[in-house]
């Protein structure tokens, strides 16, 4: 695999005959099964030859004493390199990310920093809390997830505010969060759930005897009512204009028109988008099965000529070559299915360079653009609940609130003279 990238054989000869030469070799194997490009190959190989050469000279006799010797590395790499705190971070990862990447690979056991993980918020205070909104109260991953966002603001919160136990809790401190969160520009709809959290978590806290009395009952939220917003969809002719701004000559491109169109010709979550696998489409009886939806079952959708297209073009010329299932992947290595955050990020990216203007721009723009269309033609509601996969009659109803054409037929007599008030 090395005489791929390095032409001249003394070259590779010394890279093998380093005393991580194996593994450096490894490494690029791995490299280039995920896609990595040349550039970035001949970028790394000095540098892990170079880390190699610098834990010998530290007593490093072996592959499971090298992840002893990485910040060492890091820390003199940077030495020499007088660079600003904020460009310091960054090269000090682009250090540090390759050679970790390779430890991973060769040292068992080694898993590195890596990505930044989302860290449970009060697990000193209180360590079993999220075990218990599993175990106690069968919350699912899900859940949990939205538990661990609120909460990790709250604790932020009193960091800064210089609360160092939750012993010192009161219900001013609880008020003064609440209405920071209000004034941050919060929707009702996640102020109140965020509210639910902390009720939830202070009655917890109580329980195990952490904090002295139980405030969960002065945790109010305010009133979010069912149909009290409108569905934040564009017009059919700005779809138009979304679309028209997709580069599809790259990978990239022909990845997110496929994403693109599965959200406005069948009004799909990002996560049902991120989730589809090849087996998920049958190019023979020309039906896209949508599998795990929210409402606990599955949906099988006609594969319309458009979508069909688009699937093919960004499997045929789009998709890299990969033993995993998933339809969509990364654009750029490592090569990894793309998740929920992914499509709603590349439907927002599209809107904004599409100069529009919507609340919250992303996938569900687009999913309520579907359903707008559909409420346009004169569907019942229940039909639509059953194409986008609602879980009841009531999360469609908000939709009635944007029928236009029936809502006109209200202000219009039978006979078409306006009502007057």
């Amino acid at each position: 695999m090395l005489e791929r990238y390095f032409v001249r054989p003394q070259t590779v000869d010394r890279i093998r005959a380093g005393w991580i030469g194996s593994e450096i070799e490894q490494y690029v194997v791995w490299l280039a099964g995920q896609g990595y490009s040349s550039r970035s190959v001949l970028h790394r190989v000095p540098l892990l030859i170079g880390f190699g050469e610098f834990a010998r000279a530290r007593g490093a006799r072996s592959v499971e004493e090298l992840p002893a010797h990485v910040e060492a590395f890091v820390a003199v790499w940077m030495a020499g390199r007088p660079v600003t705190r904020q460009d310091g971070r960054k090269t000090a990862k682009e250090v540090r990310g390759p050679v970790e990447q390779m430890l991973v690979l060769v040292v068992p056991g080694f898993v590195g920093r890596g990505r930044s993980r989302r860290r449970e918020p009060f697990a000193a205070a209180l360590p079993d809390f999220f075990d218990y909104l599993a175990a106690e109260r069968g919350l699912r991953p899900r859940t949990i997830g939205n538990y661990q966002y609120h909460l990790s603001r709250f604790e932020a919160y009193l960091a800064r505010i210089e609360v160092a136990r939750l012993s010192e809790l009161s219900p001013a401190i609880l008020s003064a969060f609440i209405a920071e969160r209000a004034g941050a520009g919060l929707n009702k709809t996640s102020l109140r759930d965020g509210c639910g959290v902390l009720r939830v978590f202070l009655r917890y806290a109580h329980r195990e005897g952490v904090v002295g009395r139980d405030l969960s009952a002065v945790m109010e939220w305010p009133q979010a009512y069912r149909l009290s917003s409108i569905p934040r969809s564009i017009t059919w002719e700005e779809v138009g204009t979304v679309l028209a701004g997709v580069d599809r000559r790259s990978p990239c491109g022909k990845r997110d028109w496929a994403i693109l169109m599965l959200l406005v010709t069948y009004g799909l979550r990002g996560r049902e988008v991120a989730a589809l696998t090849l087996d998920d489409i049958d190019w023979k009886r020309e039906r896209l099965r949508v599998p795990e939806r929210k409402a606990g079952h599955s949906t099988a959708f006609p594969l319309s000529v458009s979508v069909g297209e688009a699937l093919v073009d960004y499997l045929q010329h789009g998709r890299p070559q990969t033993e995993k299932r998933r339809v969509f992947f990364r654009a750029a290595a490592p090569i990894e299915p793309i998740g929920p955050a992914a499509v709603s990020s590349r439907a927002r990216h599209y809107l904004l360079k599409a100069g529009i203007e919507v609340p919250r721009p992303g996938s569900h723009t687009l999913r309520h653009t579907c359903v707008q269309r559909l409420v346009d033609a004169d569907f019942a509601l229940k039909t639509i609940g059953d194409f986008i996969g609602h879980r009841s009659a009531q999360s469609t109803e908000i939709y009635a609130k944007v029928a236009v054409e029936p809502l006109r037929q209200v202000v219009l007599g039978g006979d078409g003279e306006e009502v007057l008030s």
